[in-house]
């Protein structure tokens, strides 16, 4: 892997909110410099460079070539991470990327070929493995039997809904894809799927590249037994908001509810302590310094994302054909 020196420069893509918090991560990390930022807006361009004291470069291809910067963090819109990821293991620097990885699974396999001949870190985030929530799940579930269904329903009602790239076809891409931690969770407890049948509806905006909102849900069979479905909304015509994940076993469940968490046996219900999400750009950052510094494990892997995409994929596929997908 590619020799640091004694802190490491790093050049951010993005100023949204994920990109905030890197930069604040960022700054107060000794290991780590921050060199400056790449954005689509000037106006946002140059209060982030204010706020976070850092340089502005005029775009990513810029950012990408300063001999300053070891390491492109990439917190942009979905449809960029691809080219932006590439061209930053072409030039030799280590990357960290929101997920997913790319919108394509073919580019997403190339990437990670490329990042292991350039001998460059490709690191796919996803903080979600290291939440409260997430966490509560994996040290609860033995003491539910064996895993048989579970549900997972994130939707969010927007009035109005925002014309941003969150809600346009080609930039957010499909939404279990755009939303990948939705299917992540799952694979990363439960292992492979074998089958896959999905729904998507839209609400069409005025601009046809844009929606107002969008319902999308999946069941997913997968090779241990388990079924599960996932349903991802958001936007003007959802109007019922609920964040609830629940995990059905033969000898009790697990039901998360927006913050709060239950476990359910025969005997009766307890509440499980769902630690918050606060700090976890900051624990993730830790890890990817802590593992180029000093070859430390990471809490995922490349490998990992590409798997869960697979399976996104599957699942736009059987939309697009209205069928179930057989992935073997």
């Amino acid at each position: 892997m590619t020799q640091l020196k004694a802190t490491i420069g790093i050049g951010l893509v993005g100023t949204g909110y994920a990109a905030k918090v890197r930069a604040e991560v960022v700054n107060a990390e000794p290991r780590a410099t921050l060199v400056g930022v790449a954005g689509n807006t000037a106006d946002k361009l140059t209060k982030f460079v204010e706020t976070h004291q850092t340089r502005a470069f005029e775009n990513w291809q810029a950012l990408i070539n300063s001999p300053d910067v070891n390491l492109v963090v990439i917190s942009n819109l979905n449809s960029e991470h691809g080219a932006i990821v590439r061209a930053a293991l072409f030039a030799k620097k280590h990357v960290v990327v929101e997920y997913p990885l790319t919108l394509s699974v073919s580019e997403a396999e190339s990437l990670i070929a490329l990042a292991k001949n350039q001998n460059c870190l490709l690191h796919v985030e996803h903080i979600e493995l290291l939440g409260g929530m997430h966490q509560s799940l994996i040290s609860h579930l033995p003491k539910i039997g064996q895993p048989f269904y579970g549900r997972y329903t994130t939707v969010v009602p927007q009035h109005p809904a925002p014309k941003k790239w969150t809600f346009n076809h080609e930039m957010f891409g499909f939404p279990l894809m755009g939303a990948l931690s939705r299917l992540h969770r799952f694979t990363h407890l439960f292992g492979e799927v074998s089958s896959v049948n999905a729904r998507a509806t839209y609400q069409p905006s005025i601009d046809p590249a844009y929606y107002n909102s969008c319902l999308c849900s999946g069941q997913f069979l997968f090779k241990n037994g388990l079924l599960l479905d996932i349903v991802y909304g958001k936007g003007e015509s959802v109007w019922v908001p609920e964040r609830k994940l629940e995990i059905q076993g033969n000898t009790g469940a697990l039901v998360f509810d927006g913050d709060r968490g239950t476990l359910i046996q025969s005997e009766g219900s307890s509440e499980i302590e769902v630690p918050g999400r606060r700090g976890l750009f900051s624990r993730d950052m830790a890890m990817v310094l802590d593992h180029l510094f000093d070859q430390a494990p990471l809490y995922v892997t490349p490998q990992q994302s590409l798997y869960t995409m697979k399976v996104a994929e599957a699942a736009k596929r059987s939309a697009e054909l209205g069928r179930t997908i057989d992935l073997g």
